[in-house]
């Protein structure tokens, strides 16, 4: 016996690094210090920009939306997906992404499957001006079925001190302001799958003439990193609350930034609910409630901004207003207006 027929091909992990060291390398700038392949990966911080730098990371997946990406055969948006998610998710706190690193376990070791899953990450790298400085991948038969693969991200961002955007400057009369999504971005898909593979009985390449696109066109889109058009935006003073649109929704995702004694209260006909959302409301009959807690419903990022500011937001960002801050007058601090 040898290593190989246990299931594990060496071969085949060093095909996948030398597949990816090109697209890896473009990520890089002047503060990588290591070659991808090193035990760790190096960063320096550039002192001369930082005074007090604080330093923001996170680690986060793409959920079953892997399955999506496995049935169709279409792995380089998950890429993308993975990091945009990460980025947005310390750039709540108004942080500027720097480095990234990635891990991809998986049954079987497909090194051009690899090459596209990392071909979409390091353009998400490139288009949020940050590294990819390293990764994992592990081949674990016995762990995951052949086919199966897992993806996982972390990433490390700074910001000054003085500038972390907290929520505790949050005040009555601020508005609440919220970016377009793009679908479902990273979140409910099991009772996505459960719709439209169960109850709708489709697969992923038929055809909604509702959407005008296919299951997997549907679920596939990739999700959007709001830190570009909002990186500008990040004055504490202006900006008081941001917060990432993901697992439970605006009920559950805006309540984690609102400090005690009050309540955003959004009205949900203040912008057009895309259709995916609505073909499977009604598929499944799903209250409004629940669609609001497993789906971000259209609006991806939250920001919550002094109100003399909202409207110039707006208008250099896409955004639109969809709530204000009134003081509580329940222990609900997210109070939804459906009709």
């Amino acid at each position: 016996m040898d290593y190989k027929t246990s299931g594990v091909d060496i071969e085949a992990g060093e095909n996948a690094v030398q597949r990816i060291k090109t697209l890896v390398k473009r990520t890089y700038n002047q503060n990588v210090l290591t070659e991808l392949g090193s035990f760790g990966g190096l960063y320096q911080i550039d002192l001369t920009k930082w005074r007090e730098p604080v330093m923001v990371s996170s680690t986060d997946g793409v959920g079953t939306k892997l399955i999506v990406a496995q049935k169709s055969g279409i792995f380089d948006t998950v890429g993308q997906d993975l990091v945009n998610h990460c980025v947005n998710d310390i750039f709540v706190q108004g942080a500027e992404p720097q480095y990234f690193m990635d891990y991809i376990g998986c049954g079987k070791l497909d090194p051009e499957k690899i090459e596209k899953i990392i071909s979409g990450m390091t353009k998400a790298c490139l288009e949020n001006g940050m590294s990819l400085i390293g990764g994992e991948m592990a081949e674990m038969p016995g762990i995951y079925q052949r086919e199966d693969f897992d993806l996982v991200g972390t990433i490390v961002g700074l910001i000054e001190k003085r500038k972390i955007i907290t929520g505790e400057a949050i005040c009555e009369g601020d508005i609440i302001v919220g970016f377009k999504g793009n679908g479902l971005h990273t979140n409910g898909y099991s009772l996505a799958r459960k719709i439209f593979f169960d109850v709708m009985k489709k697969d992923v390449n038929d055809y909604v003439p509702e959407l005008q696109e296919t299951v997997a066109e549907a679920l596939l889109k990739i999700h959007p990193s709001y830190y570009p058009s909002l990186k500008n935006w990040t004055d504490p003073e202006i900006n008081h609350g941001m917060a990432h649109i993901t697992g439970g929704g605006l009920p559950g995702n805006v309540k984690r930034v609102i400090p005690d004694g009050l309540c955003a209260r959004i009205d949900a006909q203040s912008w057009k609910v895309p259709e995916v959302f609505q073909v499977m409301q009604e598929a499944a009959g799903i209250s409004n409630e629940e669609m609001f807690k497993a789906f971000n419903m259209g609006v991806g990022f939250v920001a919550i901004v002094d109100p003399d500011y909202a409207d110039q937001l707006c208008l250099e960002t896409g955004g639109f207003k969809i709530g204000i801050m009134t003081v509580a007058e329940k222990s609900s601090k997210v109070l939804i207006q459906y009709a």
